[in-house]
């Protein structure tokens, strides 16, 4: 919806087929930023993440704490 109106608004100062071509990039532009964030976010987090201390559990038990 944002990028329809931010569409709407930009017509009048580049035309119509212009503000399509910006807002389209845009749109696949933010597409593949949130899929590249929440890869990392995957892969950062592994199997979960400890209670006690907050760091990555690997291999079912925290590395710091020792607890499954």
């Amino acid at each position: 919806m944002g990028l329809l109106l931010f569409m709407i608004g930009l017509t009048p100062f580049t035309g119509l087929a212009f503000a399509v071509v910006i807002v389209t990039i845009m749109y696949f532009g933010i597409k593949v930023y949130v899929g590249k964030r929440k890869q990392s976010i995957e892969r950062d987090v592994g199997e979960g993440i400890c209670m006690e201390c907050g760091s990555k559990i690997l291999h079912k038990k925290c590395p710091n704490c020792d607890y499954s």
